[in-house]
C-alpha cells in the first residue's frame, strides 16, 4: 500500500474509532441525562401518558387530569382555583414545562418514581394503567383563601406567608397578581401565546413574590434589630430610656432621619416605646452599637444569607435574603430600620416572626407533609426540623412583650383578635433614592397564640404601585394589618 492510501486508511480508522467512542459515550455515560432531559419529547410524552397524581390541600385535590385527543400527550393537567394556588402548585404544561411542586415532585406525580417500580412492572403484566402518587401539602385552605382575598380586594401586587411557628409548616403562600396554570397546560400555539402574554404582562403574574423576590423590609426588621440589641447586651431593659436623639444624625454624614411619630415622642424613647411608635432613631442607634458583625450574625441565625430550603426541595428553593457583608457605619445604622442595602423575601420575614413567637427557635419551613403512592401508602413523611436557636428564650420573650404591646397600644392594633394573644409590627419601606417620587412598600408581620397552644406567624407584603391610593394612605398597618388578622383568624378558628 502506497503512502497516500495508508494515510487515508489510518484517517478512516480514526474516524471509525471516534464514532464508536461517541456512540458508547452517549449510550452509557449520557443515557440517563438524555433520557430525562426536559427537551426530550419522549420524556414529555411519558409524563402525560397517564393521569398525574394530585397535589392535596386540606384533604382535597386542587389538581386533576383530563384526557385529550389529537396529540401525542394523552392527558392534560387541570387546576382547581388555579390563581389562588399557583404559587404552591406551579404549572405542568405540555409545551412550557413545569415549575414549583409540579416540577419538584414530577417523578411521584407522573408515577415514574423508582419506588413505584414493582407496581409499574405488575401493571405491564396485568395491563393496568400506570398511576401517579400524591403530594400532601401543609397548606391551610382557609388561610390561603384569606390571604388571597385580602390582596385581590386591594388589587395589589403582594405576598402573604403564614407559618406554624412550632413546626415550620407553611400554612399559606400567596402571590398576587396571579395566573391560572390551566390556561396554558396544553400544547397548542394558542396556549403558547397565552403563556407569553403572562410573561410580558407588567404586573408579573408569573412571579412568585413570597419565595423568589426580595425587597427592603422596612420597619418590620426592627423586631430583629431589637433581638440583636438584647442578645448582644446593647439593651438590657426594654422600658429604660435610651440616649438616641430624634432626628437622628447618621454617623459620618450630614443626613438626619426623623420619625412619623414626631421628635418629641421618639427622642430618648425606650425600646418598647420605640417599637410602639416605630421610632427610627432608637433602632438606628441600636444597630450602630451592635455593629456590622453582630447585626449580620443575628440576621444569619434567623436565615439571612442562607437558602431557606435545601436542594432536596428542587424548584421550591427560595431566593436568599441578604444582610450585606462589611457595611460601613451609616450602612449598618440604616439596616436597623430595615433600609439601606438590606433585602428580604416575605418568607424570610415570616421566619423571623415565627422564630420570635417560638421562643427563639427557628424551624425549617416545609410545604410538603407527605408523599403517597398510588395505593395510598406513605412514601415519605416530613418531620419538623430545628434550623437554629436564633436567639435565647429570654431575648425572644422580651421582643414578644414589645410586639404584643405594639398590637395593644401602638401601630399594629388592626391585627388584634379577641381571645388571641397577638404581637405585631408595621413597616413602610422606601425604595429608590427619591422618596418623594417612589411609592413605598407596605409590610406587616404578626403572630397569634391561643391558650390551647395553637399559633401562627404571618408576613404580609404589599407593593401599591398599581393601586389607586395616595402616598399618604400607604401604611403597613392600614393595608396589611387586616389581611394578617384574617389569616390568623382562619388558622386559629376565630
Amino acid at each position: 500500500m502506497n503512502r497516500p492510501l495508508r494515510h487515508i486508511a489510518v484517517f478512516c480508522g480514526l474516524l471509525m474509532l471516534a464514532l464508536l467512542i461517541r456512540t458508547n459515550w452517549l449510550q452509557y455515560a449520557k443515557s440517563q441525562e438524555l433520557a430525562t432531559h426536559e427537551h426530550n419529547r419522549r420524556v414529555k410524552i411519558t409524563q402525560f401518558a397517564t393521569p398525574r397524581g394530585d397535589i392535596i390541600v386540606g384533604g382535597k385535590a386542587i389538581t386533576g387530569s383530563k384526557e385529550v385527543e389529537g396529540t401525542d400527550f394523552k392527558y392534560q393537567r387541570t387546576f382547581k382555583q388555579g390563581p389562588m394556588y399557583a404559587p404552591v402548585t406551579g404549572y405542568a404544561s405540555q409545551a412550557q414545562g413545569m415549575s414549583l411542586l409540579e416540577k419538584t415532585y414530577d417523578s411521584v406525580l407522573s408515577g415514574q418514581d423508582e419506588r413505584f417500580a414493582f407496581q409499574n412492572a405488575k401493571g405491564i403484566l396485568t395491563g393496568e394503567e400506570r398511576r401517579g402518587g400524591d403530594v400532601i401539602t401543609t397548606i391551610d385552605p382557609k388561610a390561603q383563601e384569606a390571604g388571597y382575598k385580602g390582596l385581590t380586594d386591594l388589587d395589589a401586587r403582594g405576598a402573604v406567608v403564614a407559618l406554624e411557628p412550632t413546626t415550620g409548616k407553611v400554612l399559606a403562600l400567596v402571590s398576587t397578581p396571579s395566573y391560572d396554570p390551566s390556561v396554558f397546560a396544553g400544547n397548542s400555539f394558542k396556549e403558547g401565546d397565552k403563556f407569553q402574554a403572562l410573561v410580558d404582562e407588567k404586573g408579573k403574574p408569573l412571579a412568585n413574590r413570597p419565595l423568589r423576590e426580595t425587597f427592603p423590609p422596612g420597619s418590620t426588621f426592627k423586631i430583629l434589630t431589637a433581638a440583636a440589641a438584647l442578645e448582644h447586651g446593647v439593651v438590657t431593659d426594654v422600658d429604660a430610656h435610651t440616649d438616641a436623639i430624634s432626628p437622628y444624625q447618621l454617623p459620618q454624614s450630614s443626613s438626619t432621619i426623623s420619625s412619623e411619630a414626631g421628635d418629641a415622642t421618639c427622642s430618648k424613647a425606650s425600646m418598647k416605646t420605640a417599637m410602639q411608635y416605630s421610632c427610627n432613631n432608637v433602632f438606628l442607634d441600636a444597630a450602630l452599637k451592635v455593629g456590622d458583625k453582630g447585626m449580620r450574625e443575628t440576621a444569619e441565625k434567623f436565615g439571612f444569607n442562607e437558602d431557606v430550603y435545601s436542594e432536596a426541595f428542587g424548584d421550591m428553593l427560595a431566593t436568599k435574603s441578604l444582610y450585606p457583608q462589611e457595611l460601613d457605619k451609616p450602612g449598618t445604622a440604616l439596616t436597623g430600620m430595615g433600609q439601606g442595602s438590606l433585602t428580604s423575601t416575605p418568607m424570610q420575614m415570616a421566619m423571623v416572626t415565627a422564630a420570635l413567637a417560638n421562643d427563639g427557635k427557628l424551624m425549617q419551613p416545609y410545604i410538603v407533609d407527605e408523599l403517597r403512592g398510588p395505593d395510598l401508602s406513605t412514601l415519605e413523611k416530613h418531620e419538623p426540623q430545628l434550623k437554629s436557636q436564633a436567639v435565647s428564650e429570654e431575648t425572644a420573650k422580651k421582643v414578644q412583650e414589645m410586639m404584643e404591646f405594639t398590637a395593644k397600644e401602638g401601630s399594629a392594633k388592626r391585627a388584634l383578635i379577641d381571645g388571641v394573644t397577638v404581637g405585631g409590627k408595621t413597616g413602610t419601606a422606601q425604595r429608590g433614592n427619591d422618596v418623594s417620587k417612589e411609592v413605598p412598600y407596605g409590610w406587616f408581620v404578626s403572630y397569634g397564640k391561643k391558650a390551647d397552644g395553637r399559633s401562627v406567624a404571618v408576613a404580609v407584603f404589599i407593593d401599591p404601585t398599581a393601586m389607586d391610593i395616595s402616598r399618604s394612605d400607604i401604611s403597613g398597618g392600614g393595608l396589611g394589618g387586616p389581611i394578617a388578622r384574617d389569616v390568623m383568624k382562619a388558622v386559629l378558628g376565630k
